[in-house]
């Protein structure tokens, strides 16, 4: 079982996120606040964090750097959802493990977030 917090404020990424990652085995928790993502995350023990580019007035390279910072030697995993592809290098700076486009497959979103998960 995997919890993952989504910090997202769209409700098109919202909606996507969870008809990819819905399963029995993946739990969602849905957050707006990209302030708060951080503290929320290691509130809730989550395994992962999905975070929007472009998520209230912070954005996705800030809300990682945060949550890295809030995790010591152990920060969760974060995944970014990225607009455009020209933004690799930041997600990349900001400490991301990873990050796919928003136009990816569903295949590639649920490989970037569940890594260790055989998708078919």
């Amino acid at each position: 079982m995997s919890t993952v917090l989504l910090v997202a404020d769209r409700s098109s990424v919202i909606d996507r996120v969870h008809a990819v990652l819905a399963s029995a085995d993946v739990v969602l928790i849905d957050h707006a606040d990209p302030e708060t993502a951080a503290d929320t995350a290691y509130e809730f023990g989550v395994d992962r964090v999905v975070v929007d580019q472009q998520v209230g007035a912070m954005g996705a390279m800030a809300v990682t750097r945060a949550v890295r910072s809030a995790g010591g030697s152990d920060p969760i995993p974060v995944t970014i959802i990225l607009d455009r592809s020209a933004d690799a290098f930041l997600a990349g700076r900001s400490g991301a493990e990873n990050w796919v486009l928003r136009e990816d497959s569903a295949t590639q979103l649920r490989q970037a977030v569940l890594p260790t998960e055989t998708v078919a």
